[in-house]
């Protein structure tokens, strides 16, 4: 890192939401239930995976792993975005910055990878039922999810570096609620050209496979289900991929209308408005996608219910 950023800048304020002061009190209220609920949802999800012998599928260990970084990501954001609502919240450290920004760059990269790997485990289901065992073995679903994990933490990195060995001697203002890198280019006093296609680059290196693997294995799961001969069978074999497909549909319309762009001509305001929808709102949704049109997960939860009755 830059020595100058450790003699010039301590902290930087961040700006938050909004400014008006009536909105506030009502946004902080709205965000806390929010979080709250993400929280209990995400971690009943992984609970309840955990104790139910029919929910041991690779499809279900992808889906835990999905909860436990929704969980994470959102608690890297939410509880300094609800401090933002407050005058004396507003501060983070260059430090505290930059860790912000780490953690939250590997589980966003790891929820874009987890949905690839998702997609593959529901090909596979779909389009070579026989060998579903085999190729989706234990073994197999570990090294996919340590490989997501392992390269998510790499590309944060570099793009980490990146950012903050740039030289922030101006405004310490970032005009958003969390350490996000392009406001932070905004900020920044040298020339950003070089972090922008950094950003580019590493962008498109997660995004771009992840979701042409994605867009290959539903061609494929598409071609099989129109195979089937009966309705009923085709009815079946798309409720298994549906909820994952909402998902990635959630999750990729709102990144990349961020990530993937290298002009700085863009408004920030419109960038809040997706930020908070991918930040806040989607680890809420996950669980309650994958939970209210999920059939297996409505009879775990019946069951679970049914045994905590007789206790």
């Amino acid at each position: 890192m830059s020595g100058a950023n450790d003699t010039t800048l301590k902290k930087f304020i961040l700006l938050g939401l909004t400014d008006c002061l009536e909105l506030q009190a009502h946004l902080f209220a709205m965000f806390l239930v929010i979080y709250i609920i993400t929280l209990v949802w995400n971690l009943g999800m992984i609970m309840l995976i955990k104790i139910s012998p029919q929910l041991h599928t690779p499809m279900y260990f992808f889906l835990s792993n999905l909860s436990f970084v929704d969980t994470c990501s959102t608690s890297v954001i939410t509880p300094k975005m609800l401090a933002t609502f407050y005058s004396d919240g507003k501060s983070i450290t260059f430090f505290g910055c930059m860790v912000q920004q780490l953690l939250y760059s590997v589980f966003v990269s790891v929820e874009a990878f987890l949905l690839a790997v998702m997609a593959y485990d529901r090909y596979v289901a779909v389009c070579n039922p026989l060998l579903y065992s085999t190729v989706m073995s234990h073994m197999v679903c570990l090294r996919l999810v340590v490989g997501s994990y392992t390269v998510a933490f790499t590309s944060a990195i570099v793009q980490v570096s990146c950012t903050f060995s740039l030289s922030f001697c101006g405004s310490n203002r970032i005009p958003h609620f969390f350490c996000d890198i392009h406001p932070l280019l905004k900020i920044s006093c040298t020339d950003t050209h070089i972090n922008e296609i950094v950003l580019f680059v590493f962008t498109c290196i997660v995004g771009l496979p992840t979701s042409l693997e994605i867009f290959i294995s539903y061609a494929y799961i598409l071609c099989t289900i129109l195979k089937i001969p009966s309705a009923k069978g085709r009815n079946k074999a798309f409720s298994t991929c549906a909820s994952h497909l909402m998902a990635v549909t959630v999750f990729y319309g709102s990144t990349l209308f961020i990530y993937l762009r290298i002009t700085p001509s863009y408004s920030l305001d419109q960038n809040k408005v997706a930020s908070v929808f991918y930040t806040v709102m989607i680890p809420m949704l996950n669980p309650l996608i994958y939970s209210l049109r999920n059939k297996d997960v409505k009879d775990a939860i019946r069951k679970a219910i049914r045994r905590s009755s007789y206790l």
